[in-house]
């Protein structure tokens, strides 16, 4: 994990330079630093920078400023890595590195990767998402290979949220995307908003793609399919992300994944889905319960997009992961808390439940909970695991403030987070942003929540 210290930096001379020369290069002209991206949120401008050497971006460095919109106060996150002095003349080309990628490679491009020297990042796709190849620049060693893509095991979506908890019923099941396996009064009429006119499920938060035979299409609009029909995942898919983005803009926020978020449920037969950030788009698998059926799949995929798009490359460590997966399940939770029933037959902290039904025996079906007992000393670096601890806290802090005030203070304080931030760091900040949005007193219960979960 990246250290917190004050390090020395290597310039792009190859000069180590102390990181009071490097502050005041940056005050200055941003030397050594290349602008990533500027994120207004409700209570400060945050403008991220990269790091790089000789020109070339060095991989996990990063550099962030924190505007206080109320004082004009700075704040810094200072991400950056030394990385001494490095040869940028590769003996490698980009052709032989990309033949030692897996897949069918999209791009090799130089990067420095601290302690290891000059390397090509070689991104690929196998067919199950991208993934990222570090081959050395000198020798032609693969120096690793990881996915970047974020997995949620066991998939679904459909209706709002889904028909267990819209039938209170426990005991319906797939039967094969049979329609008579899920009652008529499942099906929810609503309103698919900011479509694009060219009569498929296209819009101003939302574009399904794919092979065009494979998509939906109406040259009226009308898209009224029931779900022994593959048309009927992509309606699903297309009306949870729009909503849960016009659920944001009405809470104030216009910078956080404001787009037209690519989504596909081509292709993937697995019972899984993800969020892919090298390609920015969504994927869910047919594998039991069509992902695209449970819309708290959806909100929980579409869970890693918000938060990628507030910190660019989140969740490079384990903790952050985790949050990223806490997360996930949370906003699943908190847009499904406008339509659902919170019962003893189907608790609304029980997670992904249609989904669970079909690898779930016991009853209520949960993918995963937010209102688990699990504390801090209780994790074991498995992130959907993890991943609970942080639900929890988040959990107890929808169940005081309700929906709303929860998801403002919750998507406030993620502006700030760091890539790699820690489940300390993060809650640090949550209760930062809340003291910022609502005062001491609300800080201060946000804070007993994840005091009672042991992150201090």
């Amino acid at each position: 994990m990246r250290s917190r210290r004050l390090v020395a930096v290597a310039c792009t001379a190859g000069v180590a330079l102390s990181l009071l020369a490097i502050n005041a290069q940056a005050a200055a002209g941003k030397e050594g630093l290349r602008l990533l991206t500027v994120k207004d949120s409700l209570t400060a401008t945050h403008t991220w920078y990269e790091q790089t050497y000789d020109g070339k971006p060095v991989l996990g460095a990063y550099y962030v400023e924190h505007v206080d919109k109320a004082t004009g106060v700075k704040t810094v996150d200072d991400g950056r890595v030394a990385v001494g002095t490095v040869d940028v003349t590769p003996a490698v080309t980009a052709e032989d590195a990309k033949t030692k990628s897996a897949g069918v490679p999209e791009g090799a491009n130089l990067k420095v990767l601290p302690g290891t020297g000059l390397v090509y990042e070689v991104i690929s796709d196998n067919g199950k998402g991208s993934e990222r190849t570090l081959v050395h620049a000198e020798t032609g060693a693969v120096v690793r290979s990881e996915s970047l893509v974020k997995h949620a095991d066991g998939t679904g979506k459909v209706f709002s949220p889904n028909p267990v908890s819209s039938q209170q019923n426990q005991n319906l099941v797939d039967a094969n995307d049979a329609d008579s396996a899920v009652p008529a009064a499942a099906y929810q009429s609503v309103t698919l908003s900011d479509l694009d006119g060219s009569g498929y499920l296209k819009g101003k938060y939302a574009a399904l793609t794919g092979t065009k035979s494979k998509l939906a299409y109406s040259a009226n609009n009308q898209f009224d399919y029931t779900r022994n029909n593959d048309f009927f995942e992509q309606v699903n898919a297309y009306w949870g992300v729009t909503e849960a983005q016009k659920y944001i803009q009405g809470l104030g926020f216009t910078n956080i994944n404001n787009e037209a978020q690519k989504i596909t449920t081509i292709g993937l037969k697995a019972d899984n889905s993800f969020y892919d950030p090298s390609k920015d788009q969504i994927t869910f698998g047919s594998g039991g319960v069509d992902d695209a059926e449970d819309v708290e799949v959806v909100w929980h995929e579409l869970g890693h997009a918000i938060q990628d798009a507030q910190v660019p490359g989140f969740g490079s460590s384990t903790e952050a992961g985790s949050i990223g997966e806490g997360f996930g399940d949370w906003w699943a939770l908190i847009m499904s808390s406008r339509d659902a029933q919170d019962t003893a037959t189907v608790p609304l902290a029980c997670i992904m439940d249609w989904d669970a039904t079909y690898y779930t025996t016991t009853t209520p079906h949960c993918l995963r909970r937010t209102d688990t007992e699990l504390k801090y000393a209780d994790r074991n670096n498995e992130v959907h695991h993890d991943g609970q601890i942080w639900s929890r806290a988040l959990w107890d802090v929808y169940k005081t403030f309700g929906r709303d005030k929860s998801a403002k203070i919750v998507l406030e304080a993620q502006f700030s987070y760091s890539p790699s931030t820690t489940f300390s760091a993060a809650a640090k900040a949550t209760v930062a942003a809340a003291k910022k949005l609502y005062g001491d007193a609300d800080a201060a219960t946000v804070q007993a929540a994840f005091t009672a979960r042991g992150i201090s």
